[in-house]
């Protein structure tokens, strides 16, 4: 019986996953990046190319969040890659550019980066490489020049008036319409944020939300666990026409950044096991499942999960 074709959607994320292990192989066997971490090396190569940006620039176009990009700025600084001062247009943002040793770096890594892409197209046969070329550029005009608009990207921020709330609706609406959960489910999302609102340490404990073409389409939450130096990651949640654009990884990435720039030696999060597409994030960035069970909860029958990740060498 023949196959049904593939749908747009299909394709795009299958060649999401082969592109990614593509690069991910080439950058271990070549330590494209050594000393410095993949996202720091983007940085490098966008004050590289634009000579001067603000913060504010730098946090949109690579979608960082904000808290996680001035820790980053702040290492490249110490290490004296980079200088900050007042924006000449706004005295309120940060100016930042790359020193002489910041652009030998940029360079060095650039040229990296060069010749791991070189040794790849060396296995291409050489009449294919224009075709490989053209079908890599028909990709990147489709998907950033659309009607001369490119796409919106989604980013992070605190949350404003109604997002706690926000977030009760959509958890409940959510579980409801994708796992059967029941009205306990809501009852238990609103104590968590009711909890959190009335009584939280804004330096240990935080939630984001993810915004996507003016509306929140994601969230999570970092707030204090009973057990000492123990970080709790909660409420983790992106909306379905959302995904696939690397919210969750997004979001779990700033909630576990934060949780170490602050000292935590630790972090945990409980989950159940029909959250697959959670469960892979979790995985990605380092959680290691230490428990299950079964139990009946929210009117279903699930089996629950324990998470851990270690933060730190004390932990």
């Amino acid at each position: 019986m023949p196959h049904a074709p593939a749908t747009p959607i299909q394709e795009i994320r299958a060649f999401n996953r082969f592109y990614t292990n593509l690069i991910g192989a080439l950058d271990y066997s070549r330590q494209l990046y050594v000393p410095y971490t993949l996202t720091e090396a983007r940085v490098l190569y966008e004050l590289n190319h634009a000579r001067h940006l603000d913060a504010a620039d730098l946090r949109s176009e690579l979608s960082l969040d904000a808290g996680y990009l001035s820790r980053l700025l702040g290492k490249l600084e110490k290490a004296g890659i980079v200088e900050r001062e007042p924006s000449e247009r706004d005295p309120r943002r940060q100016r930042i550019t790359l020193t002489a040793r910041g652009r030998e770096t940029a360079a060095l890594l650039d040229e990296r980066s060069s010749e791991a892409v070189g040794a790849l197209l060396s296995t291409v046969p050489a009449r294919e490489r224009p075709r490989l070329a053209d079908a890599l550029r028909t990709v990147r005009e489709i998907l950033s020049d659309r009607d001369g608009k490119e796409p919106s990207r989604p980013f992070l921020r605190e949350p404003g008036a109604g997002d706690l709330g926000w977030i009760v609706q959509r958890n409940a609406a959510l579980y409801a319409a994708e796992y059967g959960f029941n009205t306990d489910y809501e009852g238990l999302v609103a104590r968590i944020i009711a909890d959190f609102a009335e009584d939280h340490d804004p330096h240990l404990e935080r939630v984001w939300i993810a915004e996507l073409e003016g509306r929140p389409v994601g969230c999570v939450m970092c707030v204090r666990d009973d057990a000492p130096g123990t970080a709790r990651l909660r409420l983790l949640l992106v909306e379905p026409d959302a995904r696939g654009l690397g919210i969750g990884d997004q979001l779990v990435g700033s909630c576990v950044d934060f949780a170490r720039g602050v000292g935590y030696r630790e972090m945990v999060l409980w989950t159940n096991d029909v959250l697959g597409a959670a469960r892979a994030i979790y995985q990605r960035h380092g959680f290691v499942l230490v428990d299950e069970k079964p139990h009946r909860s929210f009117g279903v029958d699930l089996v629950g999960q324990d998470w851990h990740l270690r933060l730190g060498s004390g932990s």
